[in-house]
């Protein structure tokens, strides 16, 4: 029997994962360079879908000092199904919490002592501690870079509309497709003279993408709740995502989208209503996308 490979790797959210990282690694607080490394990990804690960089503790120009008194373990059962980037703590996987005191600053809460033999002697990192981050001469932002994600950008000429509960928020043949792995949802960047503006109003909200770079929210303009933070815009987007800039994107998972006049479902991700990709989880055990 085949295996669908989004599938596959869903499965595994629920694991300990990691891989070593070949590249150097470098992070800075203010002028002081705190890791230097060739050996990093690319660590994944279970429900995370984002990894972290894991070093060895030698590696460190710091003091490494266990929070006292260390956390107590969550309940499983009061976590959502998947962590995302910004979701630091809870940690969980089986460790010990520490602050980095470096000769300027000391980084609260900043070092995760893993109790793994597989990876004994290495601290998990959280990296928004950190001023700058880069791996060889590539500066890094939001979090670290998954070796198994990439980006596709395609111009398309389908006719693609987006809708709220009837109303039409956009209307082009002009997007461009930008395919995200291991996610299987097509996201649509449409040309800002194919979007009605005049219903949107720029929100608060600011994202940080590895891959694509800082993300600006749209809301819709009646306040609805449903249309709190509906689309984003990178103005200023890195490489691999400079074919999208000054796009709008809409959320697949929120608004209808209808492809050559065939409405699709909205896909089920860890973007979905929070109540919507619970239910999926405790039905379907896996992220599945679908």
């Amino acid at each position: 029997m085949a295996v669908r490979m989004q599938r596959h790797l869903g499965s595994a959210l629920g694991e300990l994962r990691y891989e070593p990282f070949a590249p150097r690694v470098r992070a800075r607080v203010g002028d002081h360079v705190v890791v230097d490394t060739t050996s990093a990990v690319l660590v994944w804690e279970p429900r995370r879908i984002v990894p972290s960089y894991a070093v060895p503790v030698g590696d460190l120009d710091a003091e490494v000092v266990p929070v006292d008194p260390q956390p107590e373990p969550p309940d499983p059962a009061s976590l959502p199904p998947v962590l995302g980037p910004d979701d630091i703590e809870p940690h969980t996987t089986p460790g010990r919490l520490a602050d980095l005191v470096t000769p300027g600053r000391t980084l609260p809460r900043s070092a995760w002592l893993l109790d793994d033999e597989d990876l004994a002697g290495l601290a998990v990192l959280d990296f928004p501690s950190f001023d700058r981050w880069h791996a060889e001469e590539e500066e890094l932002f939001g979090h670290a870079r998954d070796p198994f994600k990439r980006i596709d950008v395609m111009t398309t000429s389908r006719h693609v509309r987006v809708e709220l509960d009837g109303t039409v928020l956009a209307d082009t043949q002009r997007a461009q497709v930008l395919l995200e792995s291991p996610l299987p949802v097509s996201r649509y960047y449409i040309p800002e003279a194919d979007v009605r503006t005049e219903l949107l109003v720029p929100s608060e909200t600011r994202t940080t993408c590895a891959y694509k770079g800082h993300a600006a929210y749209f809301s819709t303009a009646d306040g609805r709740r449903e249309g709190r933070d509906i689309c984003w815009v990178y103005r200023h987007p890195l490489d691999d995502a400079l074919r999208v800039k000054d796009h709008v994107c809409f959320w697949a998972e929120r608004t209808d989208h209808v492809i050559d006049g065939e409405p699709t479902r909205r896909p089920i991700t860890p973007w979905s209503p929070r109540e919507v990709f619970e239910k999926h989880m405790a039905e379907h055990g896996t992220l599945g996308f679908v």
